[in-house]
Order: structure tokens, then sequence, then C-alpha cells
């Protein structure tokens, strides 16, 4: 099986340990994000194209790892019986390189024999060559829903939840793009120069498309990372955003001279957003619990000179034009860049998760005042998650009625993540 996109990045001895090593880190526990960061750490050495081929492989071992320990059962090497973990890290590494990349098995071998790639081990490298170059049938099961769960490498009960709200017949292929490296998204600043924008940025030779969805959204076009070191990214015409994450925002029709709240405002690419929807005669208000994230957002806006952002420790609802809650969620619409959550979450979690957005929802509806609009969002694909919270809530505010349907971003109809939103006005 080969990749939809190209292999990212270059493929070396070195960046086949330190993927190995981060995907044993988060086989353990580790958050993808901290367990890729600390394997780099680890390899100082390692050059940019290694450094990508890390992350990328990483996690394509977490987006895959129920097919490839299927494909281990069957070569005989099921991870059950491989008593050690590095053991169960080196043969999944060796099995992803094999079928999803196309390596051949003597190349595989250079990267995964011996010395090396982490120890304890107690696989020869004579079984893992055998195994690989086994010809093999997987068994998906017995029913589409399994198949598509197993083929895609979902849990069943993941698979079973996003099929309840998948336009029918489109399952496998809102599978298929949760697992897809996604392509790096940007906004446009300031609003209505994109075109502009555009033009130049072709011309220096930058891979980068406009986006119909959204009229500042531009989307780069392969794997480079230059325009980071641009001169435009530096000087804050560029923002990294999601395209979902800028419908999500757009939802809210800031208009100059309003006053907005980010309730749920995360590292701040929503407030700018919204900071640069309202402009100077305009007033956003910054909010969330986590004072980690707080403090990225003040930075970017301080960096991006936004005075008209504040960070109020109580927001002034009751002054709030629009209030986005973009809620604490699964995440499930965005699993091709946390691949590692899929195996974390459960039923159980999704239920907490829905609690929570409720109390949030709430807390906010009785700070408005009438005529304040509510953007309720998540980046989950889950019902649970988005119709049946707007469902829930509604139902025990009479004072509060949806304006118009709700949005629903399905990655596999365009390049980016999954995100939901709803409009709500209170009377």
């Amino acid at each position: 099986m080969n990749p939809e996109r190209p292999i990212v990045g270059r493929a070396s001895k070195q960046g086949a340990i330190a993927a190995i090593e981060a995907h044993l880190a988060v086989s353990k526990g580790k958050p993808l994000r901290a367990a890729i960061s600390e394997a780099l750490q680890a390899h100082p050495s390692l050059g940019g194209n290694d450094r990508r081929f890390v992350a990328f492989a990483v996690r394509e071992l977490s987006r895959h790892l129920r097919r490839l320990d299927l494909s281990a059962k069957a070569r005989g090497r099921a991870p059950s019986t491989l008593a050690l973990p590095e053991d169960q890290a080196i043969f999944r590494y060796a099995l992803w390189r094999h079928e999803f990349t196309g390596a051949d098995v003597e190349r595989v071998m250079v990267e995964v024999g011996l010395p090396g790639p982490v120890r304890p081990r107690s696989m020869p490298d004579a079984v893992v060559r055998e195994a690989l170059a086994k010809a093999v049938t997987l068994d998906f099961g017995a029913t589409p829903l399994e198949r598509a769960a197993a083929q895609h490498s979902f849990p069943s009960w993941l698979a079973a939840a996003l099929a309840e709200v998948t336009p029918p017949g489109e399952l496998d292929a809102v599978l298929a793009a949760l697992n897809r490296e996604p392509f790096l998204s940007l906004k446009v600043r300031p609003n209505g120069s994109r075109d502009e924008l555009l033009a130049t940025l072709l011309q220096a030779g930058f891979p980068v498309r406009a986006c119909g969805e959204s009229p500042d959204a531009l989307q780069l076009t392969d794997e480079g990372r230059a325009i980071f070191d641009s001169r435009w990214m530096k000087e804050g015409r560029l923002l990294v955003m999601d395209l979902g994450s800028q419908l999500l925002a757009g939802l809210c029709r800031a208009r100059p001279g309003q006053i907005v709240v980010d309730w749920c405002a995360g590292a701040g690419g929503k407030t700018i957003f919204l900071a640069d929807a309202v402009g100077p005669t305009g007033r956003v208000y910054a909010h969330d619990l986590s004072a980690k994230r707080l403090a990225e957002a003040k930075a970017r806006t301080a960096e991006l000179k936004l005075r008209h952002v504040s960070f109020p420790k109580e927001p002034r609802l009751d002054l709030a034009h629009t209030v986005l809650i973009d809620a604490p969620c699964s995440g499930t619409g965005t699993l091709a860049r946390e691949p590692d959550q899929k195996w974390k979450l459960t039923p159980a979690k999704v239920a907490e998760l829905q609690k929570t957005q409720l109390q949030i929802l709430d807390t906010v509806a009785r700070g408005v005042k009438p005529g304040t609009t509510l953007v309720y969002g998540t980046c989950s694909l889950l019902r649970d998650e988005n119709e049946a919270v707007v469902e829930r809530f509604l139902a025990t505010h009479p004072d509060v009625v949806a304006d118009g349907p709700p949005l629903r971003v399905w990655p596999h109809r365009l390049d980016g993540g999954g995100f939901f939103g709803a409009r709500l006005v209170k009377r």
C-alpha cells in the first residue's frame, strides 16, 4: 500500500531510531507531540528532512496502529506474543515502512537492523526479515463497519459513532481523511488582501493556493516549511490556522466596532481572527481556563500589536454582541494532527466532555443580554458533542433559539479538519 501523499522528509537510520523511540513513548502514554519533541532533542544531529520524517513517522504509527497490529498477527508476530514493548515498536515501524511507504525489506532492515535501534530487544534481524517477506492476507472482519474500522485503524466504538453522523456511503472517505497528513492552512491578514498576497507568494515561488471556502484562507500545496522564514510570516501577514477553524470563527459574522468574547480562547488563533474582523474600533475579550495557553495568546496578540484585545479574568459577557464558545472536545475532527487521541478516547470521556460543554453554554447564556449571539463550536465530528449538546441546551433554555442550520465541516470534503458550529441567539 502506498500513501496518498509522498513520504514527508527523508528516512535514515538515525531518523528511524528517533521515530521508534518516540512511538515507544507514545505507546506508554506520553502525548504524541511531547514524545516527538523529546526524541528530536535526544538526536540533535538530525537535519531538517530527517526531523520532518521523524514527526511524520510517529504520527503514521499512531494512525495505522490497528492495521499494523493485524498485519503483525497475520505474520505470526502479534503484539501479544512480543514480550518487550521495544520489539512491538520496532516491528510496527518495519511493517509501516514496508506496507505503507513501499520500502523493500532490505531497505527496512538498514533502518531497524542491529545494532540498534532501541534496547532491550529480543527479535533477531533474521526473524524481522522473514516476517516482513511473508505474504499475508489480512482479515478485516465480516461487516462493512468492522472492515472500515480495521482497514482505517479506528477503535470499533469510534467508527460506529462516526458512522451515525457521516453522510450515507462516505464513512470510508471520512476515516481515510482523518488518517491523511494534513496540508498547512493559513489566514491572510489584513482581511480582504488574500488575492494580492497570493500573487506575491506565487511569484516568490511558494506553493500556495486560495481556498474558496473562506475569503482569507490559503493552503500550502506541498510539505515545504520555508514560508515560516518568509517576511510575510514574520510581519504577521500570515497566521497558521486550520480551514475549519477559520470557518467556525467566520460563523460569528463579527463586524467592525463590535464587542466579541472568545470564551475558550486557547492559544489565540480565533482571537486574532475576531480582532481582525472587529477592527480597532471594536473589542475582543479573550478567556480560557488554561493559563499556559492563554499566555501564548497574550504573547501572539502583543507581537501583532492588537491593542483592542484584552484578557480580563472575568469577561463582561453583558457587553458582548457575540460570544464564541470553541468548547473543549474530543478532537475527533482533527485526528489527522493528533492521531494518538483516538486510542485514548472512550465513550465515558465523551460523556464527561458533553457535561462540560453544557455547563459552559449555560454559564455564558446566563451572563449575556438579550439579542446576543452565541456561537457554539467543536473540532469534533461526534453527534454527542454537537447536535445533541445544542438540542439539550435549547430544551432547557427557552430564551435561546437557533439562528439557522448548523455548520458541518467534513474533513474529506475540504483539506482540513472536521468542525461543527451552531449560531444561537438569546431572545
